[in-house]
């Protein structure tokens, strides 16, 4: 697999081969062809899996719809004249775009292009703004709706409303301790976030009245899941249509945008689908094997304290995400992993809680794997906008908000109850 994946070769074909080659080697080819022949349809079937398109169609349209630039307008005029304020507007700004959008990259490159040139324009350093909104993007997979946590839900076999009720604090946990890394680089180097004019009260409440939409699609979509008007796919159904509708009243989308939506969505499903095909050839060949019963017990035999194995498993995500996109990760490692996890005596939980827990944390640490050197696929988005920025330099950048989010994780491990507080309130 990792051979494939150094040649370049599709994330999905790079899963799928090796899998078919271990099946074949394990039950023989006419086993293979028997297990091809259905494998399809017994994943492509599966309801649940319809939310994926409605997600993606609902952030296409929010990012072809104009909102990230009335979000990062509104965030910048109220603490824009700060000393990093545009940087912390950025951060916000991709937190709300986030939460109608489901994707980390979307956010990164949907933002970047409305906030980096005010940035540049009020002599930002390229380091601070390249940084800034490569670590910002990554909030588009936590805070819900999250496809990677709909996927992750689909795998482990939980409940999507509880897993986007657990991501809640997290994510406003990570949104708050990029806004202090800001503030401590500027102590530092206040020439890189200078700050810039002081909005009048009359032009930030004409910026509010832009942005209303976004809360409105988010306490309908979300207040709906969770008072049990619908469920998540409903949900996802009701938030694309209301997404559409505010693109069309802003005067954002046309006829050709719409397409390129749909066109869009089709494509990024397409993709996600065929790297599920591939993940679950890879791990028939693997639960054949029976990898995934043998890890737990030897993990169970291991006498190793509980927690050093989920931190080793963070670990792991760590490494892992240096050659692997997110979505590849939880597809691969969630069938291999949970048994072990789910045989782990934590806190005193119970398996679905348990569960949660787990998912949120393996969600913040594929999220370093974004901004962390030497792949970082939010950076790379970023510096294709900023080519004069080294990427080098956008690495350094990151460095503040890798250690905001190693705190952040360190938390969530230690206090469960970040996690799972509003999960036992709101469900």
């Amino acid at each position: 697999m990792l051979a494939l994946m150094v040649v370049r070769a599709p994330i999905a074909i790079a899963m799928f081969v090796p899998g078919a080659l271990g099946f074949t080697y394990l039950a023989g080819p006419d086993a293979l062809l028997n297990h091809l022949k259905g494998m399809a349809y017994a994943r492509m079937s599966v309801y649940d899996l319809s939310v994926i398109p409605l997600f993606l169609l609902m952030g296409q349209f929010a990012t072809q719809g104009g909102l990230s630039k009335a979000l990062f307008g509104l965030a910048n005029a109220m603490i824009g004249h700060f000393r990093g304020g545009m940087a912390m507007a950025a951060v916000l700004a991709c937190a709300a775009f986030g939460s109608i959008c489901g994707s980390s990259v979307a956010t990164a490159a949907t933002v970047t292009q409305v906030a980096l040139p005010e940035m540049r324009r009020h002599n930002y350093s390229g380091r601070l703004a390249t940084a800034t909104l490569a670590a910002g993007g990554t909030l588009g997979i936590l805070i819900p709706p999250s496809v990677v946590l709909v996927v992750y839900g689909i795998l482990a076999e939980q409940n999507i409303a509880k897993l986007f009720a657990a991501a809640f604090i997290p994510g406003f946990i990570a949104a708050a301790f990029y806004l202090v890394a800001i503030h401590v680089y500027v102590r530092f180097w206040p020439d890189h976030g200078p700050a810039s004019e002081r909005h009048s009260s009359s032009e930030r409440f004409e910026l509010l009245k832009r942005v209303w939409p976004v809360a409105a699609i988010f306490l309908v979509v979300f207040g709906g899941i969770y008072g049990g008007l619908f469920t998540p796919t409903e949900g996802a159904a009701v938030g694309a249509a209301a997404t559409l509708v505010t693109g069309l009243l802003n005067r954002e989308l046309d006829a050709a945008g719409i397409r390129n939506c749909f066109y869009g969505t089709a494509s990024t499903t397409g993709m996600v689908f065929m790297i599920f095909l591939g993940a679950d050839m890879l791990n028939s060949a693997l639960a054949l094997s029976q990898m995934p019963m043998k890890l737990a017990e030897a993990v169970a035999a291991s006498g190793l304290p509980p927690l050093a194995v989920i931190v080793a498993i963070l670990l792991f995500y760590v490494v892992l995400g240096s050659v692997m996109d997110e979505l590849s990760m939880i597809l691969l490692t969630i069938p291999i992993l949970m048994p072990a996890v789910m045989g782990l005596e934590l806190y005193g939980l119970d398996p679905s809680s348990k569960a949660i827990w787990f998912g949120i944390l393996v969600l913040c640490v594929v999220e370093i794997g974004l901004i962390a050197p030497p792949v970082g696929l939010n950076v790379y988005i970023v510096n294709g906008f900023a080519r004069d920025v080294p990427m080098a330099e956008t690495y350094r950048g990151v460095l503040p908000f890798l250690a905001a989010d190693a705190v952040r994780i360190a938390l969530l491990l230690a206090f469960p109850g970040l996690s799972l507080w509003l999960v036992a309130i709101l469900t």
